[in-house]
């Protein structure tokens, strides 16, 4: 995991013993995992209590994986780093990949995790529309809920497939991001004109009316989501431009070049190229520099190459704790490559909070629910990010697919074992 640069890395450098120090190059081994061979027992060595880490063991990037396993990225012939009901095969990269039953796994393998009754062929694609129009007309049988259904579709898709669409609410958070460290973001001034002039109902309509709006960094329905109104205005309320033209003017940054990075990916390039357009009417000189899908999050989280000014970022739930959202705020996150705090937010405040509230166990979270309320409090009004929505995703199936039978999983969506197809 640490050998292939995965974003989520500083949930292991952060608090593994010698994981820093082997992810970094100063060590051919992490002196805090050993592991015994005679006994199959792994003793994991922490350097300070993180309330999380049982969580984040669960991840699928910190699968176990045999000795001698190559420590690169085998995208097309993957590791054996598991079991269960499914094998993944006939990968192409950014293109396919095949879901085959597997033949040795019954109902009674693991309790509670069935067979899956049918084999998945996942196409990889960009264009949502197309995607949309393949299972409104059954050539393809269920939507990515990782994308969403254009606005220009959805009176279609809501009148001729009812019985086969639903909106699921998520726990995530859509923002743009602006890096503190470089101009004309520095300027807490210049970051609250942004959210003061932005609509967040326009961007609700750009995604078929898909988004809640929001001004926090914690979703709704995780602890620590303030109750309290935020800092700068209703997010369902109209935007005020001309208070944020008068911020610009104020932070003296009016006039400065934006670069808005942009994942070119339906409807994120329009949340991008509104986002543009609203930059330049208060006061700043704004353009937009659109990324191949694939590629988006890998450039904008390279310092070295890019250190991004502004644009597109999201955040889904990796697990029920707002540590897993405060990675992003986290100083500890700022990597030179796959960096996740996109932000670059190193605040003295929000890391001595997290030093404490990072420790507090799963079970006991409520304990310091309004800690962490006052913390997101905090940040919401350092406008560190510039947050538009929680997202309601779509749960969208061809006729084919016995509905009513169909899981979605709120952290994994479509659920496969449970895809079936209605009885003949």
């Amino acid at each position: 995991m640490l050998a292939v640069k995965w974003g989520g890395a500083s949930f292991v450098t952060s608090y593994v013993k010698g994981a820093a120090e082997y992810a970094a190059g100063k060590s051919k081994s992490i002196s805090g995992i050993t592991a015994d061979d005679a006994t199959g027992k792994i003793t994991i060595t922490l350097t300070q209590p993180y309330g999380a880490f049982l969580n984040v063991l669960a991840f699928q990037e910190l699968g176990l994986v045999p000795k001698g396993s190559p420590m690169k990225t085998v995208t097309t012939d993957p590791l054996p780093a598991g079991v269960g009901p499914y094998i993944v095969k006939n990968i192409v990269p950014n293109r396919s990949y095949d879901g085959i039953r597997n033949p040795d796994w019954t109902d009674t393998t693991i309790p509670g995790i069935p067979a899956g009754h049918v084999d998945v062929h996942v196409k990889i694609a960009s264009n949502t529309n197309t995607e949309a129009e393949s299972v409104l007309n059954n050539s393809a049988d269920v939507f990515d809920w990782g994308d969403q259904i254009p606005p220009s579709l959805m009176p279609q898709v809501t009148s001729q497939a009812s019985d086969r669409f639903k909106k699921q609410a998520t726990l995530s958070t859509f923002y743009f991001f602006m890096n503190t460290q470089s101009k004309p973001f520095s300027s807490q001034l210049a970051r609250q004109a942004v959210i003061v002039g932005l609509d967040r109902q326009a961007l609700a309509r750009l995604n078929g009316g898909n988004f809640v709006p929001t001004c926090w960094f914690i979703p709704q329905g995780l602890v620590g989501h303030p109750k309290s109104q935020c800092p700068y205005g209703d997010p369902a309320a109209a935007p005020n431009i001309a208070k944020a033209k008068q911020l610009v003017q104020q932070s003296g940054m009016a006039g400065q070049k934006v670069t808005v990075w942009s994942q070119n990916r339906d409807p994120r390039k329009e949340f991008t190229a509104y986002y543009t357009d609203l930059l330049n009417k208060i006061g700043f000189k704004a353009t937009t520099k659109v990324i191949a899908d694939t590629q988006y999050f890998p450039t904008i989280g390279n310092q070295k190459s890019t250190n991004p000014q502004t644009g597109f970022a999201d955040w889904n739930q990796d697990f029920p704790n707002p540590s897993d959202f405060y990675l992003l705020m986290d100083a500890n996150s700022i990597q030179p490559t796959n960096n996740e705090n996109f932000s670059q937010v190193n605040d003295p405040h929000i890391q001595s909070e997290l030093k404490v509230l990072n420790q507090v166990p799963a079970s006991k979270l409520q304990s310091v629910a309004s800690r962490w309320e006052q913390l997101d409090e905090y940040t919401a009004k350092k406008a560190y990010a510039a947050v538009y929505g929680q997202q309601q995703v779509p749960q969208f199936y061809s006729n084919k697919i016995d509905f009513s039978k169909a899981i979605f999983h709120p952290l994994f969506g479509t659920d496969y074992t449970s895809i079936q197809l209605k009885s003949q």
